[in-house]
């Protein structure tokens, strides 16, 4: 039996080159970046040359736009409540998001909400993708922010960042964005794209889990998330994660050295499986088949239970999941394929996989043979299959 790891959305391998890099800064150089003494200067010195290298990977300008976090939701968070509080004392009290967004982002706006925030949720098409136009026509002269995801963590749909960043830059709003499934797999240059605040972290890229970071566009100036000392230029305390910030940089500067490889192995393997997996009856693919992530497939097969699809292809060494890992607990069907307008029985049927870049044409063809096999399976003990099947009959 194989046994094939097709999770990557949810977490990704520590890369052997990017461990190597860290090790110094988990051994022998544990120094703290503050210290004035060498062990502490060069600790920090580590840290500042993976800040300015992270800073040229997404195109900022200055090294001391890039700050540190935890990870992606910290990076979330601190973004849209830094912002949100820091505008509120000039009026500056709406923010607009999307219906689909991750549960970091959905969840912060509505803490806000309690806080006197008005919140403005734009559809999402049913090809996953978000219209410029309806933010634009969303923005006030209230609006705050507008936070839209890069790509989407579940279905994978890249989301027309320029276009949007362009719109909020002309009206004079702030533009934060989740590019947490983005970073390393599509090109981004903040500058470009007019993107003020940008959300990234390094254990979706081969990296390290516990590390991320937030752009901030010079001049924007969020409130403090967290008080207690003069890290990151006084904006957010805590001692630094000196080997997971050295780990993240290497991992970025990986990730986008391959992008080309990924661009195009991935997307003919992601194809192949997608070509396989819609003969089965009843299928379909969630999102757009072209503006996705390369290693991003979602799809839907009614008359079964996702959780029930997931632990028997578990059972036959395909590790897989239903969507965000950060709600995998739940068993309500994805806010994802509801927002693109899938019905409840549909969306509880739904399946992601998510590849990375040494996924192979043998391991394509095992799962696509072992998610039939499944199907057919819980199919064939499903009423719920049955009853769709009558409904068939009676309507010939």
């Amino acid at each position: 039996m194989m046994k094939i790891y097709a999770d990557n959305a949810a977490t990704t391998a520590l890369s052997p080159a990017v461990l190597e890099e860290m090790m110094p800064y988990l051994t022998t150089v544990y120094g703290n970046p503050s210290s004035l003494y060498e062990t502490g200067a060069i600790a920090k010195e580590a840290v500042e040359t993976a800040r300015a290298k992270i800073a040229a990977l997404i195109g900022a300008k200055n090294a001391s736009e890039v700050y540190f976090t935890s990870g992606g939701s910290e990076s979330d968070n601190w973004a849209i409540k830094g912002v949100a509080r820091a505008l509120k004392k000039r009026g500056k009290t709406h923010i607009i998001t999307s219906k689909f967004e991750h549960h970091a982002v959905l969840h912060t706006v509505h803490a806000l909400k309690k806080e006197g925030f008005t919140v403005t949720y734009v559809d999402v098409y049913e090809n996953g993708i978000v219209h410029p136009e309806d933010i634009e026509k969303a923005i006030t002269d209230e609006t705050a922010l507008v936070s839209i995801m890069y790509a989407n963590n579940e279905i994978g749909t890249v989301q027309p960042i320029a276009e949007i960043g362009k719109i909020c830059r002309a009206r004079g709003v702030l533009f934060h964005t989740d590019a947490v499934q983005a970073m390393g797999n599509v090109p981004i240059n903040v500058e470009e794209q007019n993107i003020d605040l940008l959300s990234m972290t390094a254990h979706k890229l081969h990296g390290p889990k516990g590390c991320g970071a937030l752009y901030i566009r010079k001049g924007v100036r969020p409130a403090v998330l967290i008080d207690g000392g003069a890290q990151e230029r006084g904006m957010r305390a805590g001692t630094e994660n000196v080997a997971g910030i050295v780990g993240f940089a290497k991992a970025l500067e990986l990730a986008i050295e391959g992008m080309p490889y990924r661009t195009e192995h991935v997307t003919k393997m992601r194809n192949r499986l997608i070509d396989q997996l819609l003969t089965i009856e009843r299928s379909r693919l969630n999102g757009d088949r072209e503006r996705r992530l390369p290693g991003n497939l979602n799809m839907c097969f009614e008359g079964i239970e996702g959780e029930s699809l997931l632990l028997m292809l578990d059972m036959n060494g395909i590790s897989s999941s239903s969507g965000s890992a950060c709600t995998s607990g739940s068993l309500d069907p994805s806010h994802v394929l509801l927002a693109i307008g899938l019905p409840h029985e549909i969306a509880h049927g739904s399946m992601r996989l998510s590849f990375s870049d040494d996924i192979t044409e043998e391991e394509i063809d095992y799962i696509a043979e072992k998610v039939k096999y499944v199907v057919d399976y819980l199919r064939n003990m499903s009423p719920l299959w049955e009853h769709i099947k009558e409904q068939e009959k009676e309507g010939q």
